[in-house]
């Protein structure tokens, strides 16, 4: 497998990155020019793209067999950000996947994307462009998995002792996760056939039993 990540240095994406080289897996970081990575990820391969970029992204995608994508508007007093980013860059790049036969991609998407009236939302509408990013995936013929964490945090210590709560979409509508267990949930679904066309909703805890993706998604109603 060659696995593309885009959003590759930041704080979420870098960390995808790190997962699925510990997992053995042959990754292309994708990166904006501006962009740095950690020490851990100097000696992996890199390509710069442009979102808005057909060419640069056609040639980031060449060979990949899949798609992680870890892009994301960060808050800004530019408040245009989750509409270029969030809907259409996750729009070029579904269309770049299809265009270069990359059939797997998984999209590291928010929890309550999709709602209104929600503080986010104060943010340029992030959750409103959110979803229909997702729209753009869901409505493709890839082959992929929607990630919907809840709020972020750079939790590293005693990971051991939390549980991710796996559940439908539109199911969770608070909580926190780390951004390691969400780098690692990326690479479960990689390796879980049964998430493909799946939006899995994530948060993490020390109460919830510990069971796989895959345990999970039996649970999910269709």
């Amino acid at each position: 497998m060659k696995l593309a990540i885009s959003g590759a240095s930041g704080k979420t994406g870098y960390r995808v990155c790190e997962e699925a080289k510990a997992n053995g897996i042959n990754i292309r970081l994708l990166l904006r020019k501006s962009s740095e990575v950690p020490d851990s990820l100097q000696s992996s391969e890199q390509y710069i793209i442009d979102l808005n970029n057909q060419q640069s992204l056609d040639a980031g995608l060449k060979d990949c067999d899949s798609l992680i994508i870890a892009t994301g508007a960060r808050p800004n007093i530019d408040l245009t950000g989750p509409a270029r980013i969030d809907a259409c860059g996750v729009r070029n790049q579904v269309k770049a996947c299809m265009r270069n036969d990359v059939k797997r991609i998984i999209l590291v998407s928010s929890l309550c994307t999709g709602k209104l009236f929600h503080p986010l939302n104060l943010f340029g509408l992030i959750l409103i462009w959110k979803r229909l990013g997702e729209l753009e995936l869901e409505n493709s013929k890839l082959d992929w998995t929607i990630i919907r964490p809840g709020g972020l945090n750079e939790e590293e210590d005693q990971l051991n002792r939390q549980s991710i709560l796996y559940t439908s979409r539109n199911t969770q509508h608070e909580g926190s996760i780390p951004r390691r267990l969400v780098a690692k949930t990326c690479v479960e679904a990689l390796n879980t056939k049964s998430s493909i066309r799946q939006i899995i909703e994530i948060t993490s805890n020390e109460t919830t039993k510990q069971i796989s993706m895959e345990k999970a998604l039996k649970t999910f109603k269709v």
